[in-house]
């Protein structure tokens, strides 16, 4: 196992200094699921969750998290995000939020996907709680990450 980079050689926590990296263009992708009654997906399905548009608000909610990652993760780099794209899909057993994040810097933006599907997933769980008791919250991965040279 490689050296963790955010920790002093005392265990001490650090925040990496990215300055000397190159710029690059930076995407990740990440995934998870909410797992729900059937119930639940039709009244999500027809709409008729009382607080809302359940996968648009989820979406949007999953959007502005990534945006917030550095004021919730202490040892993240704030970063001018290009992109943010959060989709929220009915699937037989939940909902799936799906994530990618985009930007051009020093540093990847892997927090920022995990970050924006596990909020949307979270706004589905406050959305839906009054009528599910046995919703849970899973499989919350990182898909892929990516770097490029910018041309």
């Amino acid at each position: 196992m490689s050296k963790l980079s955010h920790t002093t050689s005392k265990g001490k926590a650090n925040m990496v200094d990215v300055g000397d990296k190159p710029q690059q263009i930076r995407i990740a992708k990440a995934i998870g699921i909410i797992y729900l009654q059937a119930a639940t997906l039709q009244l999500i399905h027809e709409n008729l969750i009382k607080k809302g548009d359940v996968l648009t608000i989820a979406e949007i909610a999953g959007i502005q998290a990534a945006k917030q990652t550095p004021q919730l993760i202490p040892l993240c780099h704030t970063l001018m995000l290009t992109k943010v794209e959060v989709k929220c899909t009915l699937i037989e057993s939940g909902v799936q939020a799906e994530s990618m994040v985009k930007c051009i810097g020093q540093t990847g933006v892997e927090m920022e996907a995990l970050t924006a599907v596990s909020v949307a997933l979270l706004t589905i769980y406050d959305m839906c709680k009054a009528v599910d008791k046995t919703m849970v919250i899973g499989d919350v991965t990182l898909m892929s990450k990516e770097k490029k040279d910018v041309i």
